[in-house]
């Protein structure tokens, strides 16, 4: 009998507890669906871009193009590859127009055409070989899609981290609608990809290295200077970049030499290394108008090092660009390089470990995200207010945790800007924040911090913070780059 009473107790126990349902994950809100890469097809994806009758093109390092039918099916049976061109050097950019497909090469830019309808690219123009070459593994160019003036953008990188003899290596170069190359903006060291925000300005992501302290995502102010001096020397030969910039002081800060070079525009956003990643990639900005989730206007960067996706929002301050990255979604089969994200909501992703090793194993992949529908409790976006930070959410908090300032903690730090090989975090400080309000719509939080530091990035950690239904934040880190206060 007590044994029976015993039994029935825990089985009470068991159905009277409180059940409470497990924080979701990443892939609850965005799944990734893989393409069969044909078999003998080496895809190590270097662009992406849509051709007619919706067939995505694929270009890989090895200088081939692949065009994909159905790249919207969930059976990936019924996708198809069929290779549009081969013979090229490593095409690290594609954007198509008026029935030609303009091709990023190493050493210039092209464009390509089907003219007799076979389904194969027989006609092949130069457009701009302003830039030079060698044989050096490292001077890649990457390519951006049309501005809103009709331009193309290169980004070219140096021979090496420190310097280059080869014509406008390091500069970023417009070529015009009427076919003028023109130098527009110096300072890069090694670029990962190029992409528009939603107001049409074009950034680059750098990488790690001399002059770098971490990757970082940059606006390519015409007339700007970036940050790595080695270009300084083809000033002679870029007359539209105006007089060349004073060089600047290694082992200083960035934000100290900005105040003295009036060229110099730092990083709009940092991707703190290695918390966010190694290898910054491909641009993409959401302008699908709610269709990739509830964060329309913002930017997406990939990572090729980490294999991931992280997410960027910025504002202007003193009429300078400045943000927030977040990260997004990790899980991709390679390293993530060329990304597209197209008007239905779908970010198509391609990678390649070539060169450089990645969180995902396979050599190369081509993979495409989509929006489940279900909106993640998420940092929305995060602005910089005279004594703190203005948090939006995508869903209401909850008010009690959301209003404690124990709920969140921050850590601010910068780089050395040297001209050795990126630096350590330096300079770390640790604000207290003295109030958290919640907002009347209950989706918006104002920290009050009791000091902000200029040029360094605020990290911030809300591991207390809940939603109104009980969930933990998706993703409880943000790293702001404040290079200028309010």
């Amino acid at each position: 009998m007590r044994r029976d009473r015993l039994l029935t107790l825990i089985l009470l126990a068991f159905t009277t507890a409180p059940v409470f349902a497990a924080d979701p994950k990443e892939e609850d809100y965005y799944t990734i669906f893989t393409f069969p890469v044909p078999e003998g097809v080496v895809l190590e994806a270097g662009a992406l871009e849509m051709m007619p009758g919706d067939r995505l093109a694929v270009s890989s390092r090895r200088g081939e193009i692949y065009l994909v039918d159905k790249p919207f099916a969930k059976d990936p049976k019924e996708v198809k590859f069929t290779r549009f061109a081969h013979g090229l050097h490593e095409v690290l950019g594609l954007a198509y127009r008026d029935g030609w497909l303009y091709v990023t090469q190493r050493g210039e830019l092209s464009r390509i055409k089907d003219s007799d309808g076979d389904g194969r690219a027989d006609v092949f123009e130069t457009v701009s070989d302003l830039w030079e070459i060698n044989g050096d593994y490292h001077e890649y160019a990457f390519g951006s899609k049309f501005d809103r003036e009709g331009n193309l953008w290169v980004a070219l990188c140096l021979t090496g981290s420190f310097t280059s003899e080869n014509k406008f290596r390091g500069m970023a170069l417009r070529v015009t609608p009427d076919g003028r190359t023109v130098p527009t903006t110096s300072g890069l060291r090694s670029p990962g990809g190029l992409g528009m925000n939603a107001e049409g300005d074009m950034f680059f992501t750098e990488n790690q290295g001399p002059w770098n302290g971490a990757c970082a995502l940059k606006h390519l102010k015409p007339g700007a200077f970036v940050g790595h001096p080695a270009s300084f020397r083809w000033y002679d030969e870029a007359k539209a970049l105006g007089p060349r910039p004073k060089e600047p002081e290694s082992n200083s800060r960035l934000m100290v030499e900005a105040k003295k070079i009036p060229e110099l525009v730092p990083p709009a956003v940092y991707f703190p290394y290695p918390k966010m990643g190694q290898s910054a990639s491909g641009i993409v900005c959401d302008t699908t108008g709610g269709k990739f989730g509830p964060f329309s206007g913002q930017m997406f960067v990939g990572d090729q090092s980490a294999s991931t996706v992280m997410r960027v929002s910025l504002e202007k301050v003193q009429g300078r660009y400045q943000g927030v990255c977040f990260p997004f979604r990790e899980g991709f089969a390679s390293g993530n390089l060329a990304m597209l994200l197209t008007p239905d909501g779908s970010l198509f992703v391609g990678g390649t470990n070539r060169g450089w090793g990645s969180r995902g194993n396979k050599p190369f992949a081509l993979q495409r995200l989509n929006w489940t529908g279900k909106v993640p409790f998420e940092v929305r976006s995060m602005r910089v207010a005279p004594k703190g930070f203005d948090l939006t959410f995508t869903e209401p908090v909850d008010p009690k945790t959301a209003g404690d300032p124990n709920s969140y903690k921050v850590r601010t730090h910068t780089y050395i800007y040297q001209s050795s090989y990126g630096s350590p975090e330096v300079d770390e400080t640790v604000p207290a924040v003295e109030k958290a309000e919640v907002a009347e719509d209950g989706k918006s939080v104002h920290l009050t911090l009791d000091k902000l530091e200029e040029g360094h990035i605020h990290e911030l950690h809300l591991d207390g913070v809940r939603s109104a239904g009980g969930l933990s934040l998706l993703h409880k880190d943000a790293y702001y780059t404040l290079n200028y206060l309010p």
